[in-house]
């Protein structure tokens, strides 16, 4: 294997996070993009908890929390010194706190919720990186970082379950981070529409050259 297998899905924020993390790196791999409700063999075998993103790497190793893959990634380059802007406890809230009332929003069907209670919550979560986006343009200084990588696909979501709602709350700082991002070249690359992967399918090269 000449290069790294990443398992992901399009929409999923933990993918989105590891895959602009290898695209910023400059790291190449074969994607095999994921049908969640068909999950091929190859994933199982490689991560028996079969979420994704899953990275297996040319020695065989396997990495298959997308933090994890962030890191890896830019630990073997990192040109835009996120490593360098980020925060553990606000990725810590974000995975933690902001996913479970995201969730619960998002799915009310799914966990039997009140998604207006699960929303109220989120966004409250929300104003403390409002506060911190008066003094810097992204949450840990003025260029972006590993944080706003790995908190923004969530804030998308959160975003996107109610636009018209997320755009009328008082935000307009963190609203403004949220368009810069959407809009960013990163974003773009990271996006491509891909079928699902089978076995016996031509190696698809991320980022394609």
């Amino acid at each position: 294997m000449d290069k790294p297998i990443l398992y992901s899905f399009r929409r999923c924020p933990y993918a989105m996070r590891a895959r602009m993390a290898l695209v910023a790196s400059g790291t190449t791999v074969h994607i095999r993009e994921v049908k969640l409700s068909n999950k091929p063999a190859e994933l199982l075998a490689a991560s028996p908890k079969a979420t994704v993103p899953v990275l297996v790497c040319a020695n065989g190793r396997v990495i298959a929390e997308s933090l994890e893959i962030m890191h890896w990634a830019l630990e073997r380059n990192d040109p835009e010194n996120w490593l360098r802007h980020q925060d553990p406890a606000l990725i810590e809230a974000n995975d933690g706190a902001f996913k479970h009332h995201l969730d619960r929003y998002k799915y009310p069907e799914r966990y039997g919720s009140n998604p207006t209670e699960h929303r109220t919550a989120g966004v409250e979560l929300l104003r403390p990186l409002e506060a911190r986006l008066a003094v810097h343009d992204n949450l840990c200084g003025n260029k972006r970082g590993l944080t706003d990588v790995a908190l923004f696909p969530f804030i998308r979501q959160f975003a996107e379950t109610d636009r018209a709602w997320f755009d009328a709350q008082p935000l307009p700082r963190l609203q403004a981070w949220l368009s810069r991002h959407l809009a960013s070249p990163l974003f773009e690359t990271i996006m491509l529409r891909l079928a699902p992967w089978q076995p016996g399918d031509a190696a698809i090269e991320f980022p394609s050259r």
